[in-house]
């Protein structure tokens, strides 16, 4: 029964993102005791391959009771722990892949080096997907670009390379999202002023929100590009928040200026209460996406349910996600698609002042805890691996 279950649950680069699906996992199935070893999401190239090194030698004792399951995320060097720790060898494991090493965009500093840093995080995910009973990918992108990427790699490769690899890892691998908390929803459709569209109100501004890390990989480029092509009179408040880090791109200092010129500046920055932030996603019109990959768009996701209407690339993750009236075209950071992501940004700014006011965002109740719990579940209950 479930109620006997012990269940690892290991995160070996536990950023935000994992943090938090590791921590709801938990909170959504107080029956199980869940036994929980996490690193910090730093040193990347030493933590995905030192991390079964530090779990084997400083959590002995921890990794070696006898546990009905394992959960890890792809960050986890699985095969190597498994060698180490042999009492884990034969325990059911699923991997559950956040993202994966092979569509994760370089930096221009990453490109410099990338023949010599590139091959060894893809190994890892590799050889982790192999040792694992089954695989677990937060979107159909994040699987099928994971299981191409490892196609494309061993063609590469001068010899000896087995067989169907890619096959048998498809084989072995579904799609199960990230939920989101109950929090993230905002106020039941009922008490919402129109089952179609919000209301025009003239006299204020359209409120974009911006909410992703402050990281070359979220395109702050192609976001810098957007807003100049956007009319200084238009009436915007831009709301630029999210996790920084000591090293931002630059592309954020012209941002801000921009914003200031054109008296569009929101909040800027980190916002440290999570009572503010849902606020602050909850008073949004927009949430926007300018990410140059994302496996599944939690930060966007999280907006949509509070009521901002999805305004994102017409890729990644998304295609799946949602409609093409969400989407704006174009190729991967490219000036076309600066400039159709602008052209629905005066669009929604001219509805804010007319009679047809702003549609409602798409429903994402299918994404809940409430909807997703019962496949948690099933997993969990999964003993014929």
């Amino acid at each position: 029964m479930s109620d006997s279950k012990k269940i690892l649950l290991l995160s070996a680069y536990d950023a935000e993102s994992h943090r938090r699906w590791r921590l709801a996992l938990a909170a959504q199935f107080p029956d199980i005791e869940w036994v929980q070893l996490s690193l910090a999401p730093r040193w990347f190239n030493w933590r995905i391959r030192g991390n079964p090194l530090s779990w084997a030698l400083n959590e002995a004792q921890v990794l070696n009771q006898a546990f009905s399951q394992i959960w890890a995320t792809s960050m986890t060097d699985l095969a190597t722990l498994r060698g180490l720790v042999p009492s884990l060898a034969a325990v059911p494991t699923y991997l559950y892949f956040h993202e994966n090493q092979f569509d994760y965009p370089l930096s221009d500093h990453q490109k410099h080096s990338a023949q010599k840093h590139s091959l060894e995080p893809k190994m890892v995910q590799l050889y982790s997907a192999l040792a694992a009973d089954r695989l677990l990918f937060n979107s159909g992108y994040n699987r099928d670009t994971f299981i191409v990427g490892v196609k494309d790699l061993l063609q590469k490769m001068p010899d000896e390379v087995p067989l169907g690899v890619a096959e048998q890892l498809a084989a072995k691998a579904q799609t199960l999202p990230v939920p989101l908390e109950d929090h993230c929803y905002s106020p039941s459709p009922e008490l919402q002023p129109s089952p179609h569209s919000k209301p025009a109100i003239p006299q204020r501004p359209l409120e974009i929100v911006w909410n992703h890390r402050w990281e070359y990989d979220k395109g702050p480029q192609q976001l810098l590009e957007v807003l100049q092509m956007l009319p200084p009179e238009l009436a915007l408040k831009v709301h630029i928040v999210g996790q920084k880090f000591r090293r931002s791109p630059t592309e954020f200092e012209h941002i801000l200026t921009l914003l200031e010129q054109n008296q569009w500046l929101g909040t800027w920055g980190y916002v440290d209460s999570e009572v503010a932030y849902r606020q602050l996603l909850r008073q949004s019109d927009v949430v926007l996406s300018t990410a140059l990959h994302d496996f599944q768009g939690l930060s966007v996701l999280e907006a949509v349910a509070a009521g901002c209407i999805p305004l994102v690339p017409l890729r990644l993750a998304y295609r799946e996600l949602f409609e093409p009236r969400w989407c704006y075209p174009g190729e991967l950071d490219s000036p076309s698609a600066s400039q159709a992501c602008a052209e629905l940004i005066q669009e929604y700014c001219n509805n804010v002042y007319n009679e047809q006011g702003l549609p409602l965002a798409p429903s994402l109740d299918h994404l809940s805890w409430r909807a997703l719990s019962s496949d948690y579940r099933h997993l969990i209950d999964t003993v014929d691996f």
